[in-house]
């Protein structure tokens, strides 16, 4: 598939990127991720309650995955499943946990920048493995970060969660700055490395992914397929 009005569409969009401390009180935040099931995507917003991180609300969609699997162009496959589930929402979260990275990207736009420039809302990008920048690795304790930078520019944060344990490569979406990244997702960590609203989202969209899968096979009769590990939190977007 070609991808130059991919590219065009993103160049236009990352202009309109703001990056500026987040201006509202954060009385809920949600964690959003998409799981693949055969020839349909399927998204999960989590909303919780914060700081109290109590579970207050998760719906789920299912779209036809229209557009292939290409690296840097994710949110061209995924914004239209999480578009979805966002319209379900009874509570509009005040902050978003995207599952992908925000400026972090070749053209400064990611997923979680995507998202947060469709719906006008603050987002940061959460990703478990490096896309674009270069790095240094941060200190190993909890709170620790070094600086995602493009040549001489600041994309994102390097940032250790937990004491000793891999960093995640967390970057402003839209709407936020730096310190509302840092801040909100370590506020966000609970006794895992991944901040609670997005691990919940990451696992219900899997578990219903399954669902889905396991409905169309019972339909068609087919045999169960040997389950694989689920992969964790991606790095491209």
């Amino acid at each position: 598939m070609r991808t130059d009005h991919f590219k065009l569409h993103q160049y236009k969009l990352a202009h309109k990127v703001k990056l500026e401390k987040l201006a509202r009180v954060v009385n809920y935040i949600a964690g959003v991720d998409v799981a693949i099931s055969r020839d349909r995507l399927v998204g999960c917003i989590c909303v919780f309650a914060f700081p109290e991180l109590e579970l207050l609300e998760q719906v789920c969609a299912h779209a036809p995955d229209c557009v292939p699997y290409i690296p840097g162009f994710l949110s061209f496959r995924e914004i239209p499943v999480i578009l979805q589930c966002y319209k379900k929402l009874k509570r509009k979260p005040d902050l978003m946990l995207v599952d992908g990275q925000g400026i972090a990207h070749p053209r400064g736009l990611g997923l979680a920048t995507h998202l947060g420039i469709i719906l006008k809302t603050p987002t940061i990008g959460c990703a478990k493995s490096h896309l674009f920048g270069g790095y240094q690795l941060p200190d190993v304790h909890k709170g620790s970060y070094a600086y995602l930078v493009s040549e001489t520019t600041r994309i994102g944060l390097v940032l250790r969660t937990r004491d000793d344990v891999n960093p995640l490569f967390v970057s402003p979406g839209h709407l936020v700055d730096f310190d509302d990244c840092r801040e909100y997702v370590l506020a966000s960590v609970t006794k895992y490395r991944i901040p609670s609203p997005l691990r919940y989202a990451h696992q219900i969209a899997g578990e219903t992914a399954r669902k889905y899968s396991g409905k169309l096979r019972q339909d068609s009769g087919e045999p169960a397929p040997l389950r694989k590990a689920r992969p964790g939190l991606r790095g491209e977007s």
